[in-house]
């Protein structure tokens, strides 16, 4: 059994794979204080129960995949792997890892790790040229050229971002749940804002994708939209660009880098 970890701003993702099938998966708050300790019970906890691993922590893990935008989650990590599965292969993914995606961008090193891993994934599932729109605390759109290359990207506000910036900046206004309206016009304050945050982020995305799909393609029709993410559902039924859902698009992109890069270690 491999094990991912895709270790977000917001929330940590983590997904069991048997082969190349996803078996579980599980979704934690990221929590940039916690300890290796800490991560090694937490991981216990969640695993420890499952039917297809042993009781004792590491029992029927063959390998780890790892990516994370939070580089002390990361460290902290590194430091599990070491300590309590010093006998499984870990991929860490940082400069130096073997991924099989060129990165055209200034400086390669400033794209997180994320975006790279969802590129890797696009381009085996769907191929290129292909457009990534991860909804996460950010909402960033990642370009993958025709011959398979990361051709770069755009990085927006995120949804919850959003939510919590209209609640704290305006005055007569507050946190809302994010849920469909009634009505695109809101009969309430609450369902104005609700309105606007999901008919406004599908428009961004129908926008700024078009944009970038002429950029990367001659026929922009030729462009395939991927949309991943946990807040992708709330906007796949209103944009109307987005041509797959894969909520797992970094997980396998994990499994994937792992398989390229294991045989190396």
């Amino acid at each position: 059994m491999l094990l991912t970890i895709d270790v977000g701003n917001t929330h940590t993702v983590l997904g069991l794979f048997d082969g190349e099938e996803i078996v579980e998966h599980w979704r934690i708050s990221t929590d940039a204080r916690r300890t290796a300790d800490e991560l090694a019970v937490l991981l216990q906890g969640l695993m420890g129960m499952h039917p297809l691993l042993g009781e004792e922590l590491g029992d029927g893990i063959e390998g780890i995949a790892i990516c994370s935008t939070v580089p002390s989650v990361l460290h902290e990590l590194r430091e599990v792997t070491r300590r309590y599965y010093g006998d499984v292969p870990a991929v860490l993914v940082e400069p130096g890892i073997k991924t099989g995606v060129p990165i055209l961008m200034d400086n390669p090193k400033e794209v997180g790790a994320d975006r790279i891993i969802n590129a890797v994934a696009a381009v085996e599932l769907y191929g290129g040229p292909a457009i990534v729109v991860d909804f996460g605390t950010a909402t960033t759109f990642d370009a993958v050229s025709a011959r398979g290359e990361y051709a770069g990207g755009v990085i927006a506000p995120g949804i919850e971002i959003s939510v919590e910036a209209l609640g704290v900046k305006g005055a007569q206004l507050r946190k809302i749940e994010l849920a469909r309206p009634r009505s695109v016009i809101g009969k309430n304050t609450v369902e104005a804002m609700q309105s606007g945050i999901l008919y406004g982020f599908a428009g961004q995305v129908d926008g700024v994708v078009a944009r970038m799909a002429r950029e990367l393609a001659e026929d922009p029709g030729e462009v395939t939209v991927i949309a991943t993410g946990g807040l992708a559902p709330m906007v796949l039924g209103e944009a109307t660009v987005i041509d797959e859902h894969e909520p797992w698009l970094t997980l396998i992109g994990l499994r994937l880098v792992y398989e390229r890069n294991v045989s190396r270690m």
